[in-house]
């Protein structure tokens, strides 16, 4: 029996070709790494990614599907040399072959770099590198939260250094994924966590040293909005002294290692003690002095107080004196001449007065009962009566009584 396809009668379908096409091709070759120039890339609206890779001589439909496009961290620029790994799969529905890629690296840090400068531009533009919206560290926490890998070696140096210079502070670990597809998400639910739970005055987040795969999570965007959006302090602490991460731009505070990160939260407690006791010496002397220059500007304030009271009251006594000249002025003008009528008027009744009338030698009769005896018919023989002279008393007794006498003879 001839084969299928030998002969007319015996020929295959198209679909049928493609499929042993696509079986053939897919079952002989495993995964392998591929490297050439970067072409006609177009990012498909479902998460797929399509170029060409080619060399000098030939070139090669590639496709990343959206599950893998997560492993790489950045989609490749045109003309990028890179080198990928994937399998030969053929669409048999069209009968075309592309090669699946699951892993591609630039050379040298090409898409490693271009994923950081796009990281860091979108945190840029939303102003989450501002130096300005950076906070202080407190200088005195009593809880530290330590977000990072519960078994890591990042975590023992943490806490031993704390321990070491200030055992009084307690330290709360917030254990998350560090490294691995999981470690984003893993380190965004932990930051979280320390968020609502709001009871740590610092949060040291990071990881010890590794690749730059290992590290990476901590490039991720949604890590570093995490770290940017705790309300509580954050110092980032990835890696070593050499590595940098976008972590390390939004925290409030970057160590180079995880023990610095602990060194830069907690002080020492003896020289906080120190510092405490110091303090209170400055204090001290402080308000001392601060009593002795009171003291010094009461006692002037006194003497300037007595000072204007004498100036106010010789002031005022001169006011007064000057006010009692013109009010002597003005009652003189007022008195002087009542006075003048009132002497007048005391010596018209001088005059008129029955002393003055003695004074000018005249007598007044009296009877012994007193009463005032001014006509001679009061008068009768052997009446007893007095006369009040000037300087004297006169008792005499009425010997005759004449009637009709003119005044004139009295004189």
């Amino acid at each position: 029996m001839t084969a299928p396809g030998t002969s007319p009668e015996r020929a295959v379908s198209v679909s049928e070709f493609n499929e042993t096409v696509k079986a053939i091709l897919e079952g002989s070759f495993d995964a392998l790494w591929i490297r050439g120039e970067v072409t006609n890339f177009k990012a498909h609206g479902n998460g797929h990614w399509y170029f060409t890779l080619r060399d000098k001589d030939a070139q090669l439909s590639c496709v990343v599907w959206n599950r893998d496009t997560r492993r790489i961290p950045a989609p490749p620029d045109e003309g990028m040399q890179v080198t990928a790994r994937g399998k030969i799969s053929v669409w048999a529905a069209r009968g075309t072959m592309q090669f699946a890629i699951t892993a591609l690296e630039a050379e040298g840090e090409g898409l490693w770099r271009k994923r950081f400068e796009l990281t860091r531009a979108a945190l840029e533009k939303d102003g989450l590198l501002d130096p300005a919206r950076k906070r202080r560290i407190p200088a005195f926490p009593s809880c530290v939260a330590v977000v990072t890998s519960a078994d890591g070696a990042a975590l023992h140096d943490i806490v031993s250094v704390i321990g070491r210079r200030n055992p009084l502070v307690n330290v709360v670990v917030v254990p998350a994924a560090v490294q691995g597809e999981t470690a984003p998400d893993s380190l965004v639910a932990a930051l979280e966590r320390v968020g609502r739970w709001g009871g740590a005055d610092v949060v040291i987040v990071g990881r010890g040293g590794g690749s730059r795969e290992d590290l990476w999570a901590f490039n991720a965007e949604r890590v570093a909005r995490a770290i940017a959006a705790c309300p509580t302090p954050t110092i980032s602490a990835v890696g070593h002294e050499v590595d940098f991460s976008i972590a390390d731009l939004v925290a409030d505070l970057r160590a180079a290692t995880p023990s610095a990160a602990a060194e830069a939260a907690v002080p020492v407690l003896a020289d906080v003690r120190a510092s405490v006791l110091s303090l209170g010496e400055r204090m001290r002397g402080g308000a001392t002095r601060r009593v002795r220059e009171a003291s010094l500007r009461l006692r002037q304030h006194g003497r300037d107080l007595t000072v204007r009271a004498r100036r106010v009251a010789e002031r005022r006594r001169a006011t007064w004196e000057a006010a009692s000249a013109r009010l002597g002025v003005l009652a003189s003008r007022v008195t002087e001449p009542r006075r003048a009528r009132l002497l007048e008027v005391a010596a018209h009744l001088q005059g008129r007065s029955p002393l003055g009338t003695l004074a000018r030698g005249y007598a007044v009769a009296r009877g012994v009962d007193g009463r005032a005896l001014s006509r001679a018919a009061a008068f009768a023989p052997g009446l007893e009566f007095e006369l009040q002279l000037q300087d004297g008393l006169v008792r005499a007794t009425a010997r005759a009584v004449e009637l009709g006498a003119p005044p004139s003879a009295l004189r």
